[in-house]
């Protein structure tokens, strides 16, 4: 029996592994696709796409070794919500893939039109608290820590406000001078991918509260009112 229980948690810190591993890849593209837009560098931009493969590659792998888990095993109360956890985190983390590699593909198109760095100040904004997110998230997930992904929860009502103020300046910047739409238009979807990593990053923290406790947050997500803006906002 001991031995049974020795190889189940070794499972489930091998299963752990997985989920910081794909982790660490999701905060780096996002990184390597704001950096390639900063420098509209396609080659980076280029290598962010093909990396996103080994994201799917783990999520594929995360939702089979927890599928099997669960079947041999039959775990039951905190164990069980580890591995439902687990499987959460990688499914955000691989969306988190997809929305860096929309970014990265972006690249292209606005490097034809240039970049004005008047019109990147508030994007760029913007990547450097997603990031922040990313990273606190993840470490809250490796060390366990629910005040930090409390934290993050918390803040994201922050990167809302700041899309909302961003999509207002780029549309105004394309009212005042038509040239500036083409690469105003990139932008405002450039910001709505980082916008909705920042969801994904809450997620993973009410992923880890759920984990941790048992229970979800008594209290609903807090969330800056976007109706405003979400009917013409880049898909």
């Amino acid at each position: 029996m001991e031995h049974t229980v020795t190889a189940f948690d070794q499972e489930l810190r091998d299963l752990a592994g997985h989920v910081a591993e794909m982790g660490g890849i999701a905060e780096r593209l996002v990184a390597d696709s704001v950096a390639a837009l900063a420098r509209l560098d396609q080659f980076q931009a280029q290598r962010v796409v093909d990396a996103d493969r080994r994201l799917d590659e783990l999520q594929r792998r995360i939702e089979e070794e927890a599928v099997l888990l669960i079947a041999r095993r039959q775990p039951m109360a905190s164990d069980l919500r580890e591995i439902v956890a687990a499987l959460r985190i990688s499914i955000d983390l691989e969306r988190v893939g997809d929305l860096a590699k929309n970014i990265a593909k972006r690249v292209a198109a606005i490097n034809g039109a240039g970049l004005h760095k008047s019109l990147w100040v508030g994007v760029e904004h913007l990547s450097d608290i997603v990031l922040e997110q990313m990273k606190a998230v993840l470490d809250a997930f490796t060390q366990r820590d629910d005040a930090a992904a409390r934290a993050v929860r918390l803040r994201d009502t922050e990167i809302d406000a700041l899309y909302t103020s961003i999509f207002r300046e780029l549309l105004t910047y394309m009212m005042e001078d038509p040239r500036n739409i083409s690469q105003c238009a990139h932008l405002l979807f450039c910001a709505k991918n980082l916008e909705r990593i920042g969801d994904h990053a809450t997620n993973i923290a009410e992923t880890v509260h759920y984990a941790l406790t048992g229970a979800p947050y008594g209290e609903e997500r807090p969330k800056a009112d976007l109706s405003a803006i979400e009917t013409v906002t880049p898909a």
